[in-house]
């Protein structure tokens, strides 16, 4: 993806500089503006607080926009997601039917690995014991179990999936996953398993499972008390596809009678996730601040150009999603 940024054809903006609009209702998005001007130096971007006339905005770049105002944009021609999702977009009633596109870079994709690998080694190897004990200034070892023998599944094979796949396969661990539709293209030992009817036996072969699913009325939930209970005992959950694919009641509870051994959790339904919520006093849950990734502000910027042109010439833009499906 890196390398098309320049191939955005300078022709389709002759004559014209588009308005693009940088739309938050949780971020300071004035973070994109230098990678604006770098990489599309022919539009004229603006911040949420200075939208002048919404009739001129020709491309919304958005996360977490405020409901309504994407449809007050008579003149839009784009929607560009800042994120690998487009739920925080859909949710919108009003949403405009202009093409909606969302990111795939491979930056994005490598934090993802490395965040995943970071969190089924963090406690396949014991590494939060480690740190209790190296508070108390004890040496006291845990057992080391070898990552061929702990098995990894992976609960959606989009292109963050399958990166995290591979590289949990790299390192070593028992790699399978499952995905709406049936996959190829991965390594022969990593069992690839697909619709509801092979849900199941994908499930009971997660020590650990890792939810990188899209966000859609299908997904809605789908990690709840019926999910947990076909996973081994004491196995791991990893979140980093959406909070509302958890049902937290079910999750506490599960962690609480032993049915499931930790959660690692970096994203919420409410976000930034109260301060008293439970999980944030639950021995066997972690919290990162929805960190997995974290898309480039110069891919942003790439993207929305290629994408903008493309659309003012006629053609399909990059990346494009269908709002009903949900990806």
């Amino acid at each position: 993806m890196a390398a098309l940024g320049a191939d955005a054809p300078a022709a389709a903006f002759e004559g014209r500089r588009p308005r693009v609009a940088l739309l938050s209702t949780q971020l300071d998005m004035a973070y994109l503006l230098p990678a604006f001007a770098e990489l599309f130096p022919e539009a004229e971007v603006c911040v949420q607080a200075a939208l002048g006339d919404l009739r001129t905005i020709d491309a919304a770049v958005c996360w977490m926009p405020p409901r309504g105002l994407l449809a007050r944009m008579p003149g839009l021609k784009l929607i560009q997601s800042i994120a690998a999702g487009i739920d925080h977009i859909t949710g919108d009633p009003a949403l405009p039917p202009v093409p909606l596109c969302r990111m795939v870079d491979t930056d994005l994709a490598a934090s993802m690995a490395a965040y995943v690998c970071w969190a089924v080694t963090h406690r396949q190897r014991h590494m939060q014991d480690y740190v209790a004990s190296a508070a108390a200034h004890v040496w006291q070892e845990q057992p080391v179990e070898p990552p061929g023998a702990h098995r990894v599944g992976i609960a959606g094979l989009g292109a963050l999936g399958t990166r995290c796949a591979l590289a949990l396969h790299a390192i070593g661990y028992r790699v399978s996953g499952w995905s709406r539709t049936a996959k190829s293209g991965l390594p022969g030992d990593i069992a690839l398993f697909h619709g509801e009817s092979q849900r199941a036996a994908f499930l009971a072969d997660c020590d650990t499972l890792v939810c990188l699913l899209p966000y859609t009325p299908e997904t809605h939930g789908i990690l709840d008390a019926e999910s947990f209970a076909r996973l081994p005992r004491g196995a791991h959950l990893i979140n980093v596809g959406r909070g509302a694919h958890v049902v937290e009641g079910d999750l506490l509870r599960a962690l609480d009678d032993g049915q499931l051994g930790y959660a690692t959790l970096d994203t919420f339904t409410e976000e930034p996730l109260p301060a008293d919520h439970p999980y944030w006093t639950h021995p066997r849950v972690l919290v990162t601040p929805h960190i997995a990734s974290r898309t480039p502000a110069r891919a942003i910027a790439r993207l929305t150009r290629i994408n903008l042109a493309r659309v003012l010439q006629g053609n399909a833009a990059m990346v494009a999603v269908d709002p009903a499906r949900g990806y």
